[in-house]
C-alpha cells in the first residue's frame, strides 16, 4: 500500500524521521485529541482534582498526579505575540517559509505552533490567528492477526484571519 510522502522521496513517507505522533486508540492515551482535532475541535485536559488546564494534553495532571481528568475546548484563534520565520535549512518535508509563533489564545493561555498558509514577511505581531487543522501523511499500522491498515492522522497549526 503506498504512503504518501514528500515529493523528492518520490512518494516514500521518511518514517524514521516522522515528527506526528502515533494517534490510534491502540497506541495513544490521548488519541481523542486527534479525534476532536478532526472534528475541529481544539482541546486540551483538564484536572478534576486541582482544575489544572496544561496544554498539550495529558493522562496524568502535573500538578496534583490525578488521573481524574476531562476533555476541555480551548479558543480557536488567538494574537501573534511573537514570531520566527526560517527560509534557509527547513527540514525535509516542510515548505519555505516555516513560521512559528507565540500565539495568545486568551484565558490565560499561551501556546507556540505552526503558522500555515502565510507568505514570507505577511505576519505581523499583533495578527489574530485561528485554528488550522491539516492531514498528515497517514501510519500503516498492524492489528490483531497479522492484518496491515492504514490510520490516517492529522495535525494543528495556526493560519492567519483574512
Amino acid at each position: 500500500m503506498p504512503v504518501p510522502g514528500v515529493p523528492i522521496l518520490e512518494g516514500l513517507y521518511p518514517s524514521t524521521l516522522d515528527l506526528y505522533p502515533f494517534e490510534a486508540k491502540e497506541f495513544n492515551r490521548i488519541h481523542q485529541f486527534y479525534e476532536n482535532l478532526r472534528q475541529k475541535r481544539f482541546t486540551t485536559t483538564k484536572c478534576k482534582k486541582c482544575g489544572n488546564v496544561p496544554f498539550p494534553p495529558r493522562v496524568v495532571c502535573p500538578q496534583c498526579n490525578s488521573e481524574d481528568l476531562e476533555w476541555v475546548d480551548l479558543p480557536t484563534q488567538g494574537k501573534v505575540l511573537r514570531f520566527t520565520e526560517e527560509v534557509a535549512g527547513v527540514p525535509l518535508g516542510f515548505e519555505s517559509p516555516l513560521i512559528h509563533a507565540l500565539i495568545d489564545l486568551g484565558v490565560g493561555r499561551k501556546l507556540i505552533s505552526r503558522v500555515i498558509n502565510c507568505k514570507e514577511g505577511q505576519l505581523k505581531e499583533g495578527d489574530t490567528v485561528k485554528l488550522a487543522v491539516y492531514d498528515v501523511p497517514p501510519m500503516i499500522i498492524e492489528k490483531r492477526g497479522g492484518v496491515m491498515e492504514e490510520a490516517p492522522r492529522v495535525f494543528f497549526a495556526f493560519e492567519p484571519v483574512k
